[in-house]
């Protein structure tokens, strides 16, 4: 048979549309998959009920509910906006910028974009980190502000400032000035 050594067992999973006729499928629509063996490959197959041939199931075929898929979660913090903020505050230069620098790259260190490589004492004492970007290559070095405990929740607040978010302890500034009203009750 030649299907002894098959490398690829990853099926696709269900597809958007009809695989005859291209007709989107809709939510909670009933519809035909099969399986097929082509070409040393496991293929998936998706079909609307006008387009199933019941003479045609392939190695395996079933009847299943299409269901949208939900957007995905958005996280609190974007990688590529926190990777994005971190390369430019890089290209800035500035001391000032030391303390978010470090917490983004130790966020995206804790996602696996950044992969730490090395420590290392400059000569003015301070404590080098050495990065490295996991799908480019590129190396990042860091220095590390060596934070104190009760630095931290105010550096991370400032970072989601500068990522556009607001900080966890804000307080929504009043719409109006508070002033005394008098009051209409109608209760004579």
């Amino acid at each position: 048979m030649g299907r002894e050594n098959v490398e690829n067992w990853s099926v696709r999973k269900c597809s958007k549309e009809c695989a005859k006729c291209d007709k989107e499928f809709v939510d909670k629509e009933v519809l035909f998959s099969k399986l097929s063996f082509d070409d040393g490959e496991y293929v998936r197959q998706d079909f609307c009920a006008a387009c199933w041939d019941k003479g045609n199931p392939g190695l395996s075929s079933w009847k299943t509910t299409f269901i949208v898929p939900p957007p995905p979660a958005e996280e609190a913090v974007k990688k590529e906006n926190a990777e994005s903020l971190l390369r430019k505050l890089l290209t800035k230069e500035n001391e000032e910028d030391l303390n978010a620098i470090f917490i983004l790259m130790v966020m995206l260190e804790r996602k696996k974009i950044f992969i730490e490589r090395d420590t290392k004492k400059a000569e003015d004492g301070r404590k080098l980190r050495f990065y490295e970007h996991k799908k480019t290559g590129e190396s990042f070095i860091v220095t590390d502000p060596e934070l104190k405990l009760d630095e931290l929740e105010h550096v991370q607040e400032e970072v989601v400032v500068l990522l556009g978010g607001q900080p966890r302890n804000a307080v929504p500034e009043p719409e109006t000035p508070t002033e005394p009203t008098a009051s209409t009750d109608e209760t004579d």
